[in-house]
């Protein structure tokens, strides 16, 4: 059973304050621009409008209709034909399920050089008016603009419209196919171009348009949302978490998280996916939401340290999220490939190398990790074979070890290593970022939300198994690897992983005082696994104290270099604690 908590002071909509000015509602855009044109005192004013795949062309097509364009080209009319380009990107797509390949494609493959030609033409025989090209990779359209707006768009929203068939790939005629054939496309190809494109882009823009919220845009000048980005960068944050059904989803996050208890359930919150994430910037009181990716892209030295920067590149390597299950169901059985088999399948540069960090735990909670001691692999890999294909039953306690699970349990989990969290468990997952290369191997024989059954990949589990990672070996190397790092009056330092394979470490602090920290080179992710209350705060005053509350995760990133963390409001006088993760250097 869950236990009684108190009403909940997460915070759902984290925020990064900065003065400027927001431009709200289309006839306010388009005014805005229309006086800036007078300004310029231009007979002829080419204005580019690029869109980040999930935006809606149709309500920004008719919110603009106030610019009063002498000529509109759609960016769409000079792409290849959508058979084309299906044809060109299969290879990235793939007839797999669930997985593809990263593609190495560039927005300007897409366009075919005879139509960009003929709609350049067009614009160039403009002598006077507003001309608006519009569409992704408006920009290679237009070949120049007076003015160029990005209408940007996070993928955690991209996904909530693909799930409302809103939706379509980059260049093809996609719509109404399931959601996980949009993502697929998505993730391997679409956000792969557009994310290249958008970084050659980012030295170009004049404004930025959020149109998250269906009927009300907000624009901000491009230097503002440098600035801000800027900013975080400096200081301690969160990203917007969301939170996800799922088949075996649990209900502590309604209660911890303060979510809406009318739902069936909720099985993750992801709450440090950049990638995915949104970032709220509160300019001078109006809200506006940009990708958190971008970030990453613009600030990826500052954010996540020299070293892990030229590990890593433009990406966040460091994943934080939840896993609810209880008064719910096993996760899927399942394993994650290692970094050769991601590198030579996927395209991937890294592996999803994992643990699962115990928040809470309800009765006979539990986490299957490892194959038991003398298990024959091939009679393993028959019996999931017969079990999905209709058979029996997959007896799972017989090949995998299932251990008990209490609060603050740290279970480590390198690639290769079979693992799911049993029932009646509060995970908090700390991973490498590679987040769908998730071989599930056995679901328990039920149902998705969908009521289909999940895909299975025991063809791809088969290959990156690790065999030898058996009931004496986890026990010895993955299970509460707790060792004292150091100690204070009033705070101590424990070192509770992860597996020397994997490139994180974490430390969990207990402390009823105030406890300082060093960045050491890398960005660090934490969340505040004991205790009502925290304040991040910065020796030198470099940036304004922080308050975090239970089960939220924050990012300081590495230039902050050092800070402190202490008990405050209810948590003052008492101890509590963080669990932190960064790269190891």
């Amino acid at each position: 059973m869950i236990a009684i908590m108190p009403a909940s002071n997460y915070d759902k909509t984290p925020f990064i304050s900065i003065d400027g000015d927001v431009i709200a509602g289309w006839d306010a855009v388009c005014v805005h621009l229309v006086q800036q044109i007078k300004v310029s005192g231009s007979l002829k004013t080419v204005i580019v409008f690029e869109l980040y795949p999930g935006t809606n062309y149709r309500e920004i097509i008719d919110g603009i209709r106030g610019l009063h364009p002498v000529l509109v080209v759609d960016s769409a009319d000079c792409m290849f034909p959508p058979e084309k380009i299906e044809e060109m990107t299969a290879g990235d797509v793939t007839n797999d399920e669930v997985f593809g390949f990263i593609t190495r494609l560039q927005m300007e493959d897409f366009f075919d050089p005879s139509a960009m030609m003929l709609a350049k033409s067009q614009v160039e025989a403009v002598r006077e008016g507003i001309v608006v090209i519009i569409g992704q990779g408006a920009m290679l359209v237009a070949g120049r603009s007076d003015v160029l707006v990005y209408a940007d768009m996070a993928r955690w929203e991209i996904q909530k419209r693909m799930k409302r068939g809103s939706v379509h790939g980059l260049g093809v005629a996609d719509l109404g196919l399931p959601f996980s054939k949009l993502y697929k496309r998505g993730y391997f190809v679409d956000w792969r171009v557009c994310d290249r494109y958008k970084k050659k882009m980012f030295p170009l823009i004049s404004y930025v348009l959020d149109t998250t919220q269906a009927g009300k845009p907000k624009m901000i000048g491009a230097d503002l949302m440098f600035r801000a980005l800027e900013k975080a960068a400096s200081q301690p944050f969160r990203v917007v978490p969301y939170f996800d059904p799922g088949p075996w989803g649990g209900q502590w996050m309604k209660e911890v998280c303060g979510l809406d208890t009318a739902l069936l359930n909720y099985a993750w919150c992801f709450d440090c996916v950049p990638e995915e994430n949104s970032l709220l910037l509160n300019i001078s009181g109006c809200i506006v939401e940009i990708p958190a990716i971008n970030l990453v892209f613009c600030e990826s030295n500052a954010l996540l340290g020299a070293q892990v920067e030229e590990r890593f590149g433009q990406e966040f390597p460091i994943r934080f999220d939840f896993l609810d299950t209880m008064d719910g169901g096993n996760l899927s059985l399942q394993v994650h490939p290692d970094t050769r088999y991601i590198r030579d399948q996927f395209g991937m540069p890294y592996t999803q190398d994992e643990s699962y960090y115990l928040l809470d735990t309800g009765e006979d909670a539990s986490v299957y990790l490892g194959l038991k001691t003398g298990i024959d692999p091939a009679e393993m890999i028959k019996e999931l074979n017969e079990a999905q294909n209709g058979g029996a039953l997959f007896n799972a306690g017989h090949f995998v070890n299932r251990f008990p699970a209490s609060k603050h349990d740290h279970f480590l989990i390198p690639a290769g290593t079979v693992h799911c969290s049993g029932a009646n468990a509060m995970v908090l997952e700390i991973s490498a970022t590679p987040y769908i290369f998730t071989f599930k191997m056995w679901d328990w024989n039920r149902m998705g939300l969908d009521g289909k059954p999940r895909p299975i990949n025991i063809g791809h589990a088969s290959k990156v198994i690790r065999w030898e990672r058996d009931t004496d070996w986890v026990h010895d190397e993955l299970i509460n690897q707790v060792e004292l790092v150091a100690k204070g009056e009033g705070w101590r330092e424990e070192r509770t992983g992860l597996h020397h394979l994997e490139f994180i470490e974490t430390r969990r602090h207990w402390f009823s005082v105030k406890v300082l920290h060093q960045t050491h080179g890398s960005v660090n992710v934490l969340n505040l696994v004991e205790g009502d209350e925290a304040v991040v705060e910065s020796p030198g005053n470099r940036f304004a104290p922080f308050v975090v509350h239970y089960a939220e995760t924050f990012i300081i990133p590495a230039s902050v270099m050092e800070y402190t963390i202490s008990p405050c409001g209810l948590s003052e006088g008492k101890e509590i604690a963080t669990i932190k993760a960064y790269v190891r250097l």
